[in-house]
């Protein structure tokens, strides 16, 4: 039997982690693929646009020559032009982002520039697809580099989560495809997505009176879905589906969670009827390897150290630490920090390492001794994004990320949910 991408992260969780990453990307990209943490033994989602070889021109010339370029080309194109750059972006990167925020900013600030004929999105596959499905239909979204995908994203397909919601139908008695709400004006169960899954999904979630999340946004979004089921389907994460629900006071009893490779997800329809949560069978990679030792060495070196960790963190990291929250809480969280401050951050290295540099008058490091960025955001290397800008000024857009509308359509009802649904 093939192994799914769950089981191979299982089996090597620090795959994500390499040294060279730095380099070149082009070095991984060679093959067809979403990048590392996806299988290749996984059915590949239809449609799917597979990554391109980046011409030799631009990964022979240096960094400051490419800057010297991006920055040319963005002057040629002008108000055509809005560059998004997530948080976890390299900096050689990031410095020519119009925006930077986490994925609820960004989703947000691609409405802000309604008359930029280009969108080219600094992040991963689902960010792009969120973008071109929330954009007008005369502007164009563009990933520098297809081969940023998310490992995360890929553990829920769509036939797996189809397969799970007729189970769910069956167990809770409702029509998969019209469920009716009951005497108390509630749907038995309504499915919710992280922002971090494919825009199929995202349009599966539209279709059943489901929402899109955040990381900023989960707690609202849950609310916003307990007022309208009894029950919530969450995918793909399961620790950010934990750690809100338990933070809303729900039980660990009433979170089971839920393996697509075991029937009724591994549990019996009591368990089930019992559930509040039904927390999907996926994480992230680089949050998982943050654990309570990490955070007790640290506190054990400085009694004062205060830890911030990420909700896609496993909950005994998320209950050890002070505070949690998401990329954009994180950043707030040190700027309402005092000089002097040691704090340990539990995300990504690029953003650390830039907090760091912000405020160089506190100390600021990585919980994680094995530094391990996010392997696919660091596939937008200043090389790919030099090439399409340059490509645009040329005539030619390269990399265009188009959502069908028989999937943009749904997807675009659970988004505007997600968009109205603010942060606490």
């Amino acid at each position: 039997m093939s192994l799914s991408v769950h089981d191979r992260l299982e089996l090597a969780p620090q795959e994500s982690c390499n040294d060279s990453l730095p380099a070149g990307p082009w070095e991984f990209d060679a093959d067809p693929g979403y990048g590392p943490g996806a299988s290749e033994a996984d059915p590949i989602p239809d449609p799917v646009t597979r990554p391109g070889q980046l011409p030799e021109e631009y990964r022979s010339l240096d960094d400051a020559e490419l800057q010297r370029r991006i920055v040319r080309a963005r002057e040629t194109l002008g108000s055509k032009l809005v560059i998004l750059g997530h948080f976890y972006q390299r900096d050689e990167v990031v410095q020519h982002a119009d925006f930077v925020g986490d994925s609820f900013q960004l989703a947000n600030a691609a409405l802000t520039k309604p008359d930029a004929e280009h969108i080219v999105f600094c992040g991963v596959h689902f960010m792009a697809e969120t973008a071109d499905i929330l954009s007008s239909a005369d502007q164009q979204v563009i990933l520098p580099n297809l081969a940023a995908g998310c490992s995360m994203a890929d553990m829920a397909d769509e036939e797996s989560v189809e397969e799970a919601w007729e189970d769910i139908a069956e167990v809770y008695g409702f029509d998969p495809e019209a469920a009716e709400p009951d005497a108390e004006g509630k749907l038995p169960v309504i499915p919710v997505t992280y922002m971090n899954s494919s825009a199929a999904l995202k349009a599966f979630c539209g279709r059943h009176g489901g929402i899109v999340c955040t990381s900023s946004n989960a707690a609202a979004v849950l609310e916003w879905a307990f007022e309208r089921a009894h029950r919530v389907l969450f995918f793909p994460d399961q620790h950010l589906g934990r750690n809100t629900a338990r933070a809303m006071g729900i039980g660990l009893e009433q979170m089971p969670m839920w393996n697509p490779r075991q029937e009724l997800g591994g549990h019996t329809v009591e368990q089930l009827q019992n559930a509040k949560v039904l927390l999907w069978h996926g994480f992230c990679s680089v949050h998982r390897r943050f654990t309570v030792d990490q955070i007790e060495k640290a506190r054990a070196a400085d009694p004062e150290v205060k830890v911030i960790v990420h909700p896609e963190c496993p909950m005994p990291v998320v209950e050890a630490a002070d505070a949690s929250g998401s990329t954009d809480a994180i950043k707030k969280f040190i700027a309402a920090s005092s000089p002097g401050d040691t704090i340990a951050v539990g995300t990504e290295i690029n953003m650390v390492n830039r907090l760091a540099a912000e405020y160089p008058d506190r100390t600021i490091f990585c919980l994680d001794p094995v530094i391990c960025p996010c392997s696919t955001m660091y596939r937008i290397h200043p090389g790919y994004l030099a090439w399409v800008l340059e490509e645009l000024v040329a005539g030619r857009v390269e990399n265009r990320i188009s959502v069908p509308a028989e999937i943009a359509d749904g997807a675009k009802v659970a988004l505007d949910r997600m968009l109205a649904a603010k942060p606490r």
